[in-house]
């Protein structure tokens, strides 16, 4: 796996899913249960660090989603 920095996209509540910007331009899907901090939701825009890997479907995501703090 592959540590990535950026910031959180989009996150939509309600399907517990979102998308990271990474700062290498790449964007990458991330499911609720990947925030490391437990909490299920986390906000659009908030800088992140995070785990690139290849997902269930074998496309690239990321885990172990790491708000940095402000």
């Amino acid at each position: 796996m592959i540590e990535i920095a950026g910031f959180v996209e989009s996150f939509d509540d309600r399907r517990g899913d979102g998308q990271v910007h990474g700062d290498d331009g790449g964007r990458f899907y991330f499911h609720c249960v990947e925030i490391s901090d437990g909490s299920r939701s986390i906000a659009v825009g908030v800088r992140v660090t995070a785990q690139r890997r290849v997902g269930r479907l074998g496309h690239d995501e990321v885990g172990q989603v790491t708000a940095l703090p402000t």
